[in-house]
C-alpha cells in the first residue's frame, strides 16, 4: 500500500449534465480521494476545453462531439490531445471509466508505467443484448472485449459479484471487487413530503417511481406496463418518471396512447427535490436488467422506499430481502409491487433504509484506494461496513 500522496487521473465517458449513476459515483468517489488526502483529477468530454477546482478535485473538460440518439452524450475522441494531457498530468495512478473508446489508454499506461485500473460501470454482454444482439454473439463479443480489457490494464474493478462474473468467466485474474455507495444523509426518509406525494397521488393510490436514463439499454417502457398491469387489477396506482433519454418522447406518446397516468418530469436537477420524490414514493421501480450497481435505486432505499427491480441486474445482490426481484416482464414486476405493498409500511421502510445504510460512500472510497495501492487514512468518516457478499 503505497503510503504517500497520488495524483489519481480518472477518465470518464458517457457523461452529460443530465447523467445519473456514474455522474454522482465520480462526484462521491473524488471527494473521497479527496478527504484521504490524494489529489484527484477527472477528465470528461464537454462542449469546450475547461479546467476547474472543485470539491471532487480538478475537473478537466475536453471538446468531444455529442452521440447522436444519446440524450446529450459526448466522448472524447480526439486521443492526441488526451495523450498529451495525460503526458501533462503526469498521473501516478490512471481510473478508467469507458471500456469501449478509451481502451487505448490502458496501453499508454503500461508505455508510461503508470498503473491502471479499469471500472466496468455494465456487464458489456448484458447491454449488447438489450440493443437486440442474440444471446450467443452477445457473449462471444463480450468475451473478446473484456479479454482485451483485462490484458491492458493492471486491474478491472467490479462493484458487485454480478459484474465481476463475465471476467472469471474469461479467467481474468486481475479482478477486485469495490462497491459504490449511496449518501446516507442526504438520502433519508425523513425526506418524505407529504405534500409532495399529494402532488402526484391522491391518498388511495399507490405512487411509483422511476429514476431511470430513459434509453434502450434501462428498458423504461417495463414500468408503464408494470403500470398498466396494476391497474387492470384494480390497482390504483400512479407513475411519476424522473429521468431524460432518446426514448422520452416515444414513452410518453405510450402513456397517452393508453391512457395511463404517468408524470414524466425529465431530468431532476435539485439533488434534494429528488430525494423528496424518492422518499414519498410508495414503491421504486428499476426495470434496468443490466444494471450492475443501481445507485438511484439505492438512494430510493436509503429514503426509505423499498424497490422492484429487474432480476436479470446486480440489484437482487443489493436489495436482498428490502426489496424484491422481477422477471423482465410487466406481469412479474406488477407480482412484486403487490406484494411489497401487503407488508405494514413502516416494516418495509425501516428494511429498506437498514439496507441502504450498509453502503456508505466511505467504504467504497477505501475499496477504491486499495484497488489503486493507495494509502487509506483511518477516519470515522469512512465507514467500512459492507454487506456479506458484496465486497
Amino acid at each position: 500500500m503505497n503510503g504517500r500522496p497520488l495524483r489519481i487521473v480518472r477518465l470518464a465517458n458517457f457523461v452529460a449534465p443530465a447523467s445519473g449513476g456514474l455522474r454522482t459515483a465520480l462526484r462521491e468517489l473524488g471527494r473521497g480521494f479527496r478527504v484521504a488526502g490524494h489529489e484527484p483529477v477527472l477528465v470528461v468530454p464537454g462542449a469546450r476545453h475547461t479546467d476547474r477546482d472543485t470539491e471532487q478535485g480538478r475537473v478537466i473538460t475536453l471538446p468531444g462531439p455529442l452521440l447522436p440518439g444519446t440524450g446529450g452524450y459526448r466522448v472524447l475522441t480526439d486521443k492526441r490531445r488526451l495523450a498529451a494531457l495525460l503526458e501533462e498530468l503526469a498521473p501516478d495512478r490512471l481510473e478508467v471509466s469507458d471500456r469501449t473508446t478509451l481502451r487505448w489508454t490502458g496501453r499508454w499506461a503500461r508505455r508510461a508505467r503508470v498503473p491502471a485500473v479499469m471500472v466496468s460501470h455494465e456487464t458489456a454482454d448484458g447491454v449488447l443484448r438489450t440493443w437486440g444482439l442474440p444471446e450467443n454473439l452477445s457473449r462471444r463479443a463480450a468475451d473478446a472485449l473484456n479479454t482485451r480489457t483485462a490484458h491492458v490494464y493492471a486491474r478491472v474493478v467490479c462493484t458487485t459479484e454480478f459484474a465481476e462474473r463475465e471476467f472469471v468467466r474469461i479467467g481474468a485474474r486481475n479482478v477486485v471487487r469495490a462497491p459504490l455507495g449511496v449518501d446516507l444523509t442526504a438520502r433519508h426518509p425523513a425526506l418524505r413530503d407529504p405534500g409532495l406525494r399529494a402532488r402526484y397521488a391522491r391518498g388511495d393510490e399507490v405512487l411509483l417511481v422511476m429514476c431511470s436514463r430513459l434509453s434502450v439499454e434501462k428498458r423504461p417502457g417495463t414500468a408503464l406496463d408494470a403500470l398498466e398491469a396494476l391497474r387492470r387489477r384494480g390497482r390504483r396506482a400512479v407513475l411519476v418518471v424522473a429521468g431524460d433519454g432518446p426514448l422520452r418522447g416515444r414513452l410518453e406518446r405510450r402513456a397517452r396512447e393508453r391512457g395511463l397516468p404517468v408524470t414524466f418530469l425529465g431530468h431532476v436537477r435539485d439533488r434534494a427535490a429528488l430525494g423528496a420524490l424518492q422518499a414519498s414514493a410508495d414503491v421504486c421501480l428499476a426495470p434496468g436488467p443490466a444494471e450492475t450497481f443501481g445507485l438511484a435505486a439505492l438512494e430510493a432505499m436509503a429514503c426509505g422506499t423499498p424497490v422492484v427491480a429487474s432480476a436479470s441486474s446486480a440489484l437482487p445482490e443489493l436489495i436482498g430481502s428490502a426489496g424484491a426481484a422481477a422477471a423482465d416482464h410487466a406481469q412479474a414486476f406488477a407480482d412484486a409491487v403487490d406484494m411489497l405493498l401487503e407488508r405494514g409500511e413502516p416494516e418495509r421502510r425501516d428494511a429498506a433504509r437498514a439496507r441502504a445504510e450498509c453502503f456508505g460512500w466511505g467504504a467504497a472510497v477505501e475499496a477504491f484506494l486499495a484497488a489503486h495501492d493507495a494509502q487509506v487514512p483511518r477516519r470515522a468518516g469512512l465507514a467500512r461496513t459492507v454487506p456479506e457478499g458484496v465486497a
